[in-house]
């Protein structure tokens, strides 16, 4: 953090997701009142099971990357038609794995200040825990949970 006690950089977990463009849309808003840099966070997640069909050429897996790969390019796409005219310095940062431990490593990495993530609308991550949920038990970052 800077002397004044402001963030230098936010970290933004996005997945495509209504509450994490809603998230997104927040940490923009921080970002630009702190003049701060912002790193948007997208994980592509695997799940080993889909590893294996893809090397047996499962369709599964080739419909999870193509997922993937629309999610990518539509926030790729907003990034380009938006962030110009919001005056915000930001990056969007792909990783591979599972989100908690990728948004933790990035954190990590990056030496970010703050992180900001949506809500899961998942109803098995009441039970299991949601990536938001872990990551302020991690307790190493003030994080913002959007709804």
């Amino acid at each position: 953090m800077r002397d004044d006690a402001q963030p230098v950089t936010i970290l933004v977990g996005v997945d495509g997701s209504t509450p994490s463009l809603r998230a997104a849309a927040y940490a923009v808003g921080l970002a630009r009142r702190q003049r701060c840099r912002l790193v948007a966070v997208y994980v592509r997640s695997l799940p080993a099971s889909m590893l294996s069909m893809a090397d047996a050429g499962g369709g599964a897996a080739v419909n999870v990357i193509a997922a993937h790969d629309a999610v990518e390019g539509q926030l790729r796409e907003t990034m380009q038609r938006e962030l110009p005219r919001l005056s915000v310095d930001v990056e969007l940062l792909v990783r591979t794995g599972e989100p908690y431990t990728e948004l933790v490593a990035a954190a990590s990495q990056l030496g970010a200040d703050a992180v900001v993530v949506g809500r899961s609308a998942s109803p098995l991550h009441r039970i299991a825990g949601s990536v938001a949920t872990r990551l302020v038990r991690c307790g190493r970052w003030p994080v913002t949970v959007v709804p």
